[in-house]
């Protein structure tokens, strides 16, 4: 089992779950993050920190395809361990259905 970043995360983009990654397993897209599967303790932490409820285990039905972009863009995109700020229109975008389609962008975040 691991943990997984659902479409919530896309243009709010929280870090409160970086924060608190034991094995830094978060990834940063340009608007989103990701976990890598196969770096996830299953550990659970990351889960209730995340303001938008964006991350959720694997186990859910339904997550095959984020848990595909997760271990996807995992190896693309740079590591991230620490907290940055949220975008600053997160709000208007948290809980906003289809964002995959319109907003999902797979260029590389910042990193560290």
């Amino acid at each position: 089992m691991t943990y997984v970043v659902t479409e919530n995360c896309i243009k709010c983009k929280y870090m409160d779950c970086v924060e608190v990654c034991p094995v830094d397993c978060f990834y940063e897209g340009e608007n989103m993050l990701v976990i890598h599967p196969d770096e996830c303790i299953d550990c659970g932490v990351c889960e209730p920190e995340c303001p938008a409820d964006a991350i959720k285990p694997d186990t859910e039905p339904g997550l095959e395809q984020w848990l595909q972009l997760n271990d996807e863009y995992a190896s693309k995109w740079p590591n991230i361990t620490a907290k940055k700020d949220a975008p600053e229109d997160a709000k208007a975008f948290d809980g906003m259905e289809g964002k995959f389609e319109t907003y999902f962008s797979a260029e590389p975040g910042q990193g560290d």
